[in-house]
């Protein structure tokens, strides 16, 4: 039902421009530049920080206000609250001109809305919005949109049967199409279909740059870095530029094959085409220049960046900091950190996560706990993480009233509690060293309360009170009234502990 009419429309495409209204190429901050800190509506509209204030209600007043609106200004807005992930107040813009009788909308503006509806409401609206789309503006251009919706929901079946359909309608001129099903392979692991789809690409269309990087992606997952090498001549000879990424995937898989001189010489290359515009490509150079063990030459590319870039965010000083970490360059990181704190006012806690779990890893339990105390008191709120950590140090340490405590932390923090089964293992395999029959049970009453009991915990519970001599109380009764089953240990290790004298905790929690 959602293709019904896709191919009836292949007349009406083939002569409508697939190809939204262009736009000024100069951002909204060169507006700002240029206007001299005058009222502009992108002014407005990027002053809108939360989301419950209206972009539709900015545009109405701009107009009762005797301003003209038009469609490039509006497309522009658009472009850059995506930048800044404004998904909200970006689909409020399009909402509101595709309700305007002035402003004649193309296949690339549905194309931008319907992103926006998958973003925002779902993939289901998404489809729905597309299905209810004039016929002649269902073309190449909103198609890909919705083939990146399947893509980003990793719906595989799905986009496939959209693929099907946009070749019988000869909308697969571009590689745009093939880019996001590679991309998609790629991300569900389904390298298989990877060189087919290659093929159908170089069959109906040519490769771009993001083919290419994204081929170089298969052949560094897969290890295969005679293909990679073959995939990168075959850019070079097709008069294509490598970009940053190409020569950065191309370093990552050499440095895993332990070819130190190629990794080297890529490196170097990807340096060159490293750029303001493309800042993230300094994180990479950060993390590539860490794995081949080069201290000078991380410590020099952040240099640069403080040089560049008149503040750094959270994630660079994360980069920089776990780079200094894994180079054992301690007192440089947090020397950064110190930085980071005096001028970040987000409080992120993954930042100072980082210290934490060097202190830890290197058995400092007194300088983390001192750590820890300096978060608070700066107001970082700890998360999920720093709880995580904490309870790893405190149970390297074997101080388990302060694991059971910090656990409890690290579940609560969170909406859904993923079960860490290495954790809950290790724990309870301390309190059965201990005999700790009474941290057993509160631990059990902790994964209860976040609703993961099983068999095993029951198992690990009744082992603690083997260890210590006693013989639980009810423990059939208990494991009924949880919904848990019992296996052949269960039972073995009930008949060992029946023997036993009865414990007074189990009475408490019984």
């Amino acid at each position: 039902m959602l293709l019904r009419s896709l191919g009836a429309t292949l007349a009406a495409a083939r002569v409508f421009s697939t190809k939204a209204a262009k736009v000024t190429t100069l951002g909204l901050a060169t507006e700002k530049k240029g206007a001299g800190g005058r009222d502009t509506l992108g002014r407005r509209l990027l002053s809108l920080v939360y989301a419950k204030r209206s972009a539709a209600i900015t545009i109405r007043k701009w107009k009762e206000e005797g301003h003209t609106v038009r469609k490039y200004e509006l497309n522009r807005i658009v472009r850059e609250l995506r930048k800044l992930k404004r998904y909200k107040h970006a689909l409020e813009v399009c909402e509101w001109m595709e309700l305007q009788y002035d402003i004649k909308l193309v296949s690339g503006d549905y194309a931008v809305h319907l992103d926006l509806i998958s973003k925002i409401r779902g993939l289901s609206s998404a489809e729905n919005f597309f299905e209810n789309l004039p016929d002649k503006m269902r073309g190449p251009d909103t198609c890909s949109a919705l083939l990146h919706s399947y893509v980003q929901n990793k719906k595989s079946a799905e986009a496939e049967a959209l693929m099907e359909k946009m070749s019988e309608c000869g909308f697969l001129k571009c590689p745009l199409p093939y880019n996001h099903m590679l991309n998609l392979y790629i991300s569900n692991g389904q390298l298989d279909k990877v060189p087919q789809m290659l093929q159908e690409l170089k069959k109906n269309t040519s490769p771009d740059v993001v083919t290419y990087n994204l081929w170089l992606t298969a052949c560094a997952s897969q290890n295969d870095k005679e293909t990679a090498e073959k995939a990168f001549l075959e850019l070079k000879k097709a008069k294509i530029d490598p970009d940053w990424i190409s020569y950065s995937t191309l370093t990552s898989l050499y440095i895993k094959m332990e070819l130190p001189e190629k990794a080297a010489t890529t490196l170097k290359e990807m340096e060159k085409r490293t750029c303001r515009k493309n800042r993230v490509a300094y994180s990479s150079l950060l993390s590539l220049y860490t794995n081949m063990g080069y201290k000078d030459e991380v410590l020099r590319i952040w240099k640069k960046m403080m040089s560049l870039f008149a503040k750094m965010n959270d994630a660079e000083y994360t980069c920089v900091i776990s780079s200094l970490v894994k180079l054992g360059e301690f007192e440089k990181a947090e020397n950064i950190y110190d930085e980071w704190e005096s001028v970040s006012g987000t409080g992120d806690p993954r930042v100072p996560n980082i210290l934490l779990a060097a202190y830890i890893n290197r058995n400092q339990l007194e300088m983390a706990e001192s750590f820890y105390n300096r978060l608070v008191t700066k107001g970082i709120k700890p998360c999920y993480t720093t709880w995580e950590l904490l309870t790893w140090g405190y149970l390297k340490k074997g101080h388990m009233e302060k694991v059971l405590e910090c656990f409890k932390k690290a579940i609560g923090s969170v909406r859904k509690w993923v079960p860490d089964h290495r954790l809950i293992t290790a724990a309870y395999n301390k309190l059965e060293e201990q005999g700790d029959i009474d941290g057993a049970e509160h631990l059990l009453v902790t994964l209860r309360n976040a609703g993961h009991v099983s068999t095993e915990i029951y198992n690990l519970l009744v082992r603690t009170y083997a260890k210590a001599g006693k013989m639980p109380l009810i423990i059939v009764e208990r494991m009924q009234k949880d919904n848990v089953q019992m296996d052949a240990d269960t039972q073995k290790l009930l008949k060992i502990t029946s023997e036993m004298p009865v414990s007074e905790v189990s009475s408490i929690f019984s």
